[in-house]
Parts: C-alpha cells; structure tokens; sequence
C-alpha cells in the first residue's frame, strides 16, 4: 500500500508541476508576440503612408484634368485661344480650390505642384500650352493643348 500512495503522490506532484508551468507565459513567448505586434505596426504606418501619398497623386490628376477640361471645351471653345496665366477668374467653369496643390500652393506660385506654360503668346493670346504637376509615386503627370 506504501507504494501505491507514492506512485499516487508522485503523479499529483507531476500534474502539479505540469499545471504550474502552463499557467502564464514565458519571457519567449511574449517577446515573440511584442515583435509581432512592433512588425505590424511598421507594416501598417508603411501602408498608410503609401496611401497618402496615392491619394495626393490622385488628387494633382484630378485637378490637372480639370484644368484641361476647362481650357479645351470652355475657354478655347468661347476665345478661340489660350490664357497666358491661369487664374480663378480665367478659368470660371471649375472650382477655384482645384487651382491650389495638396500643399495649398497655388498654381503659377512658386513652389506649387502645378506648372501651366503658355506658347506663342500675344497679347495674352495663346497658341498652345503644357500643363503638368509633380507626383509623388510616379512620372510627371503632363497634359498638353489640342489646338
């Protein structure tokens, strides 16, 4: 009977010794878990800056866009030319905020994302012109007069 009370007490100390270890975590474990969570959040600032700087490159195109949609089918279709400079009370047909970048630089302003260069000028009459703005993410984005 002695024997079978210590195989007994010997098993009670083995699944004590086995509970007592699996009841927190170790050092490895949560230095495993904190290096995944340092990993995703890089990963998830990394995102949102790429994120950002698409939607500033998608907001230039639009107003580049913009801007050539009212050159060509507005003010070349009522003058029959092009403006040298561009401003809100040359261009009445878009939003006077789509002349300003994402930095709040306005075109023809120095420092601006956006460039229009008027050619063969006379008189503020304009035969042509290049529109373009800097991006972020890719090449220049460049719009240029059909007439």
């Amino acid at each position: 009977m002695q024997a079978c009370f210590d195989i007994r007490s010997h098993e009670k100390f083995a699944i004590l010794r086995v509970m007592k270890r699996s009841s927190g975590f170790t050092v490895i474990e949560l230095v495993i878990v904190a290096a995944f969570l340092a990993f995703a959040a890089v990963l998830f600032f990394i995102q949102k800056n790429d994120l950002q700087v698409a939607a500033r490159d998608t907001e230039r195109k639009t107003a580049i866009n913009a801007i050539y949609y009212d050159l060509e089918e507005v003010y070349y279709a009522q003058h029959k030319y092009y403006p040298e400079t561009i401003t809100k009370d040359t261009l009445t047909a878009i939003d006077p905020a789509l002349l300003t970048d994402p930095n709040g630089v306005a075109i023809g302003t120095s420092g601006s994302d956006y460039r229009y260069d008027a050619t063969d000028c006379t008189d503020n009459h304009c035969q042509s012109y290049t529109l373009r703005s800097h991006l972020e993410n890719e090449a220049d984005y460049i719009k240029t007069s059909r007439h």
